[in-house]
């Protein structure tokens, strides 16, 4: 029997392709069906199923992926998102934070929590002064002096 004519190795060597296809355009998608492709490929290199229920496996498995681990992979790979980092600065506005140096051009830095953080007011502020945070533009505080 040729090699290359066994499910099993047919079902491996597409699912290196797909595999090596995501790096090539990432998004954590084309990885887990891959991945039901090398689930199918073991399961027919210990049995002797037909060509439907080796599709069916490929589709359960390579969709199970899908919905079960993509979020969990990209949160533990590529971090958190945009919109958590937003969520999460959310929290400082309205907050003291307290001047670390003088601000010159409206620019300078803030500490909060422990934190360096880059801020721009519209009225001179000196190092020491404490400034609320008022609004947020990516990691750059824009803030307003303490009555």
């Amino acid at each position: 029997m040729d090699i290359l004519s066994d499910p099993a190795v047919i079902w491996f060597l597409v699912g290196l392709g797909l595999l090596l296809l995501e790096l090539a355009l990432p998004g954590l998608v084309i990885l887990f069906f891959g991945a039901g492709a090398w689930v199918t490929a073991l399961v027919c290199a210990f049995t002797d199923i037909n060509l439907n229920w080796q599709i069916l496996i490929f589709l359960v498995a390579s969709l199970l992926g899908l919905v079960l681990l993509r979020k969990y992979l990209k949160r533990r790979f590529f971090g958190r998102t945009d919109k958590e980092i937003d969520d999460q600065l959310e929290e400082f506005i309205g907050r003291k934070a307290k001047a670390v140096n003088d601000f010159k051009n409206g620019s300078g830095k803030v500490e909060f929590k422990g934190t360096q953080w880059t801020a721009n007011c519209s009225e001179p502020v000196s190092k020491g002064d404490w400034v609320i945070i008022r609004s947020k533009d990516r990691l750059t505080f824009k803030v307003e002096k303490a009555p």
